[in-house]
């Protein structure tokens, strides 16, 4: 079974599994009002920040970078001290254990918050597309991670409470029914595992409403952080408009497929999708790319999302754009895809790899850091 062969069902069943084998409603639940500053768009500190892009699930490969940027030790504790940890989404899919990097994410955010520190998760698509139900690419291995010696008797649960339900409208509409036949099918198309993920994401689960928190852009010391780029369309909401607009749009989830075509969130020049920043000429984006920085109020964008063929993190124009996704997860998704980080400390800017460091010319970060801190 693979989640896309199983995209129709899983819609249906994981909307009546929170309802009536969960005990949960998976109805959007009243969010309290959410004010600009609850955003991270103005953080300045004279401390590194430090930005990881796209992890997919590659956990190892996370956790070395994150010791080879010096900021957990050999527990993966936090060791940073005082330095901004940005993580740019896309903790999920296609790598087996992102249940884990995204256990350790949140780990240190709380850690670095009691040594003075900051760690910032910010949302990618994948992130987005877990909470409106787009499966296409969840691993064997991350349904795994949430398996428990209950998960047979749960599924087994589902199956005879959706299966009367489903008896009842065939003989309602006069079609026939195998109840051998639908359990088969049932089985092949809902993993075990499934049902307690799905739980765990929606609205009322513990990672659900972690990943509605987050925010989509992040601002520091005038360098705006995100996942997918700013378009033209996009960057006259400002760093604080488009978090509002983002986290309105997860509040909403889940929704039928006609209302989730219309988010911001999941728009092709939408902050989480948008690649124009990394993938047009750069003589086509210099026209458009100081509006867009002085818009956003900062002198330079950093992305993930588009992995570079280089696998390596790569300045554009000057620096005022710098690509990070490197392709961490590798394997038959990005051969020669590696780990990396990239560090900015007032004007120097470096690329850290599992085993070495590589200085960065990134002229639009000439001005220096803001000296005060946040």
């Amino acid at each position: 079974m693979t989640p896309r062969a199983g995209r129709m069902s899983l819609h249906f069943v994981g909307a009546l599994i929170c309802a009536l084998v969960l005990g949960r409603l998976a109805a959007a639940q009243s969010q309290p009002a959410v004010q600009s500053n609850d955003f991270p768009c103005d953080v300045r500190t004279p401390e590194r920040v430090v930005a990881v892009g796209d992890i997919h699930g590659a956990y190892d490969r996370f956790v070395a970078i994150l010791r080879a940027a010096n900021l957990i030790d050999s527990r993966n504790r936090w060791i940073g001290k005082k330095a901004v940890l940005i993580q740019t989404g896309d903790v999920l899919d296609r790598g087996a254990d992102s249940r884990k990097a995204l256990d350790l994410i949140r780990k240190l955010e709380r850690d670095a918050q009691g040594d003075g520190g900051r760690v910032i998760p910010l949302l990618g698509n994948h992130e987005v597309a877990r909470l409106v139900d787009d499966w296409r690419y969840v691993s064997p291995g991350e349904l795994d991670a949430f398996k428990t010696p209950d998960s047979n008797d749960l599924r087994d649960r589902a199956i005879t409470i959706l299966g009367a339900e489903a008896e009842k409208q065939a003989k309602a509409a006069g079609k026939p029914w195998d109840a051998d036949e639908y359990r088969q099918k049932f089985i092949k198309e809902i993993p075990l595992g499934y049902l307690e993920m799905r739980q765990a994401f929606g609205p009322m689960g513990d990672y659900g409403k972690w990943v509605r928190a987050r925010p989509a852009v992040a601002r520091v010391n005038g360098i705006v952080y995100l996942h997918g780029g700013i378009s033209a369309e996009v960057a006259p909401l400002g760093c604080e408009g488009i978090d509002l607009a983002v986290r309105k749009d997860l509040a909403s989830v889940p929704a039928p497929p006609e209302q989730i075509a219309k988010l911001l969130s999941i728009s092709e020049t939408g902050p989480l999708w948008y690649r124009g920043l990394a993938n047009d000429a750069e003589d086509a984006l210099a026209p458009t790319l100081e509006m867009t920085l002085t818009q956003m109020k900062a002198r330079a964008i950093v992305v993930g999302h588009t992995v570079v063929a280089s696998h390596r993190i790569t300045p554009r124009l000057g620096g005022r754009i710098i690509q990070i996704d490197t392709g961490m997860v590798g394997g038959d998704f990005y051969a020669g895809g590696v780990a990396s980080a990239l560090e900015l400390q007032g004007d120097k800017a470096t690329a850290i790899y599992v085993d070495h460091r590589e200085p960065l010319e990134v002229p639009a970060l000439a001005a220096g850091a803001p000296a005060a801190s946040r």
